[in-house]
């Protein structure tokens, strides 16, 4: 019998999105006293599962991360927040957009974004076989703005994939063994 996928009902970009917030310590530093870029990389996959999952109604993986960018040091004693939210969504898989914003923890000014990223989920069933999500249905112009940004990291990334593997099928074709 062959399965027919199902169209499930589109979810609101609100429905899923999330922050997580945690103050950094001293357990937290680099060797230069900075937060290391580690902890900020584990937050930013955390809330993206978060996201990822809430979505999809149920559980999901780590597929890909794109463009981890590091914008400011993140220091001990900052509160930092990891705001995220599902940008667009294929048949099994979602991209979750990922802001980093850090403010003092004893002070009252204003939080700065320190970090953004872009990673991509897989749905997964029990078995760890790929699983139908919902769409995601934008809901304000930067909703909107954000699908459609999505939608040329996917396009790029997908081509990036086929001109390696195209290249690797030419070099393998030329003798090369690497």
């Amino acid at each position: 019998m062959t399965d027919i996928p199902v169209e499930l009902p589109g979810k609101a970009t609100s429905a899923s999105r999330t922050t997580l917030s945690h103050i950094m310590t001293a357990n937290d530093t680099n060797l230069l006293g900075t937060v290391h870029g580690g902890v900020i990389m584990k937050l930013v996959d955390d809330a993206a599962g978060a996201v990822a999952g809430r979505h999809s109604g149920g559980p999901a993986v780590t597929a890909s991360m794109d463009e981890m960018a590091f914008l400011a040091p993140v220091r001990v004693g900052d509160l930092v927040h990891v705001k995220a939210q599902c940008n667009w969504t294929g048949r099994s898989s979602m991209e979750i957009g990922v802001r980093v914003l850090a403010e003092r923890w004893n002070e009252s000014t204003p939080a700065t974004q320190v970090g953004s990223a872009y990673l991509v989920f897989a749905a997964v069933d029990a078995e760890g076989k790929p699983r139908t999500v919902p769409p995601v249905l934008p809901e304000t112009e930067r909703d909107e703005r954000r699908y459609q940004e999505a939608q040329i990291r996917r396009t790029h990334r997908l081509a990036r994939r086929q001109a390696i593997m195209a290249l690797r099928e030419e070099r393998a074709a030329q003798g090369f063994d690497d």
